[in-house]
């Protein structure tokens, strides 16, 4: 069973599910590109046996306000505002693909807030070939303008983001999808050499690791977040 919040965050209204005992540890998790909260829901019960998970819903996604301005460094605050709201003061955080970019970001800016930090499939920030867009036909359910505005980001990152990931005091996990994914994995293995504490593992699933794979990645997450207890997580039914 999950919970529902809408956490209005500098007058934007920023959607959170949430998973555990209230009084655990705050784990926070972070979705890529395009998703939201629900894309979390085949991980998230076997991480509420051992903290309060919040899934959020980054601006312009799922049941977030469209606000017309999107960047990153806005999603950071966002991320921060509803971690504020909520009183969670120090948090493990996990972030998948543009959700790891937030992550880090925070990590960066922020490090006294983040505990332990899971990038998945993430690369470093590097300049990359532009991408053409096209918009997909129908309802979506995500704001179509935020995706040119974050893609282009993603494509030229600032380069402070580079330079500032030696900044990131948290113990950090980097997970990479192996061959089957769209991301070059000499940028995911340049992210984790670039942060000091970090270590790299990988699960060969391709980009939507904790989708494809999800006792692998909750077994190697686990045995991350909590080295002294078993790595054993309780296997996750697929419902979709």
């Amino acid at each position: 069973m999950d919970d529902r919040h809408m956490i209005e965050v500098g007058g934007v209204r920023i959607a959170c599910r949430m998973w555990g005992a209230p009084d655990a540890p705050p784990l926070v998790l972070l979705h890529a590109l395009g998703e939201d909260a629900q894309d979390w829901e085949r991980v998230a019960p076997a991480f509420a046996h051992h903290w309060r998970v919040h899934a959020i819903d980054l601006r312009g996604h799922g049941r977030s306000d469209r606000t017309g301005e999107y960047s990153l460094e806005l999603m950071r605050e966002d991320v921060l505002g509803v971690m504020d709201a909520l009183a969670l003061g120090r948090v493990d955080l996990i972030g998948h693909s543009m959700g790891g970019i937030v992550a880090y970001l925070l990590a960066e800016e922020h490090p006294g807030r983040v505990g332990r930090l899971v990038l998945e499939d993430v690369p470093a920030p590097l300049p990359r070939p532009r991408t053409v867009l096209t918009r997909p036909d129908g309802e979506l359910p995500y704001d179509w303008e935020m995706v040119p505005a974050i893609r282009s980001q993603i494509d030229d990152p600032d380069p402070a983001w580079l330079e500032r990931l030696g900044d990131i005091t948290a113990e950090t996990l980097v997970i990479g999808g192996g061959p089957r994914s769209h991301i070059p994995q000499d940028r995911v293995a340049e992210l984790a050499r670039r942060i000091p504490r970090s270590r790299q593992e990988t699960i060969p699933a391709g980009h939507l690791i904790h989708d494809a794979e999800p006792d692998a990645y909750t077994r190697t997450v686990l045995s991350f977040l909590r080295p002294a207890a078993p790595a054993h997580a309780p296997r996750v039914p697929r419902t979709h």
